[in-house]
C-alpha cells in the first residue's frame, strides 16, 4: 500500500509538472503575427486619434495621470510614454506598468505585432498581457478601427521611457497564459442604428470592463454594466464604479439623454478647470477629462444602448474615506 501511494504521488507531481510546463512554455498560442502593413491616409489618423485619445483610452492608460487633482489628468510629459502603476493596492495580482507606446519603444514592432497585442494579448516576444489591457473587447471590433490606432500611435513623439516591468503573483504570473484569445472581429460599427453604434462604442471603450463587478478574475453572471469594481487609492480611499443599467432606484433609468450627455460634457465647458482635490475629497478613476471630448452623437448613441440593458438593482456607495484606526 505505502509503494502504492508512493507511485500516485509520483504520478500527481509528475502532471503537475507537465501542466506547468504546458502553461509556462506552450501558451498563450493565438497564432503568429500577421503580415500587415497598414496604408495611412488623413481620415485614418483623425480617427485613430479620436480613438486612441478619447474614446478607447489609450492615452490615458499608457500616460501618468495626476491624482492629486480631480479625476487624475494625464501628466502631459508623460504621454503615452507607460509607466502608469496599477499595483496590489489597487486588489490586483501584482503590480502591474503601462507599456510605452510611442514609437521609442513601438519603433521596431512591425504592425501585425501591434495589431496581435491590442486585440489577444500577447506581446512581441510572445509573453502574455495582462486582461486590465482589454484586448478581448478590442478584439471584437473592426478591424479599420484598430489599424487606425496603430496609425496614430506611429505619429506620437517618442518619450524615452521605460517603465518597470510587470510583475504578476503566484498563480497569475502561470494562469495569464492561458487568458489571451485570438480576435474575433464580430462586431460592425452601424452608424444608422443609434442603439448598435453605441453598443460598438461601449465594446471599443470597454466601459464593461470597469462597470462590471467581478470575482475570480470572471464576470458576475447577470450583473454586467451595473457596477461596483473597486479601484483603491494608495491612502486608502476607495472609488467604486457606478450602476450604468437602467434601473431606476440605482441605476440611470432615470437620466434622460440630455442629462447623460451633459455629465460629460460639463468638464468640457470653456469655465471648467481643472482642480486640485477638497480636503477629505475621494478621487475618482473615471477619466472624465478624456470622454469629455466625445462626440455628443457618439454619447447619445452610448445611451441608447445603455436604456436597451436589462435594469439591474444594486446599489453603490461611489465614493469610501480610509477609515481611520
Amino acid at each position: 500500500m505505502k509503494k502504492f501511494f508512493l507511485i500516485l504521488i509520483s504520478v500527481i507531481v509528475l502532471a503537475v509538472v507537465g501542466i506547468i510546463t504546458y502553461v509556462s512554455t506552450a501558451l498563450p498560442n493565438v497564432g503568429e503575427p500577421e503580415n500587415i502593413t497598414i496604408d495611412v491616409t488623413p481620415q485614418m489618423l483623425e480617427r485613430g486619434k479620436y480613438l486612441a485619445e478619447t474614446v478607447s483610452g489609450c492615452i490615458d492608460c499608457h500616460s501618468k495621470r495626476d491624482f492629486s487633482k480631480w479625476a487624475g489628468p494625464i501628466k502631459s510629459e508623460s504621454k503615452g510614454g507607460g509607466g502608469e502603476l496599477f499595483s496590489e493596492d489597487m486588489g490586483l495580482p501584482g503590480n502591474i506598468y503601462s507599456k510605452n507606446l510611442t514609437p521609442f519603444a513601438l519603433g521596431d514592432w512591425t504592425d501585425g505585432e501591434i495589431y496581435r497585442a491590442i486585440t489577444s494579448g500577447v506581446s512581441k516576444d510572445g509573453h502574455a498581457l495582462f486582461p486590465i489591457m482589454p484586448y478581448h473587447s478590442y478584439g471584437k471590433v473592426e478591424k479599420k478601427d484598430i489599424f487606425a490606432i496603430i496609425a496614430y500611435l506611429r505619429t506620437l513623439e517618442p518619450n524615452k521611457n521605460t517603465p518597470p516591468k510587470t510583475e504578476l503573483n503566484i498563480p497569475m504570473n502561470l494562469i495569464v497564459n492561458t487568458i489571451p484569445q485570438k480576435a474575433e472581429h464580430s462586431l460592425k460599427d452601424n452608424y444608422d442604428d443609434k442603439v448598435k453604434h453605441g453598443e460598438y462604442l461601449t465594446t471599443i471603450a470597454a466601459c464593461a470592463d470597469c462597470h462590471t463587478p467581478m470575482e475570480k478574475g470572471e464576470y458576475i453572471e447577470g450583473m454586467k454594466f451595473a457596477g461596483g469594481m473597486e479601484f483603491k487609492f494608495p491612502n486608502g480611499d476607495i472609488n467604486r464604479t457606478a450602476n450604468l443599467t437602467p434601473d431606476k432606484k440605482t441605476g440611470i433609468g432615470n437620466f434622460s439623454e440630455e442629462q447623460f450627455v451633459s455629465k460629460f460634457k460639463s468638464y468640457a465647458d470653456s469655465n471648467y478647470v481643472i482642480r486640485d482635490l477638497d480636503a477629505g475629497e475621494v478621487n475618482t478613476m473615471m477619466p472624465w477629462l478624456v470622454y469629455r471630448n466625445m462626440k455628443e452623437d457618439d454619447l447619445k448613441a452610448i445611451y441608447s444602448y445603455l436604456m436597451t440593458l436589462k435594469p439591474v438593482k444594486n446599489e453603490i456607495k461611489l465614493f469610501e474615506k480610509k477609515k481611520e484606526s
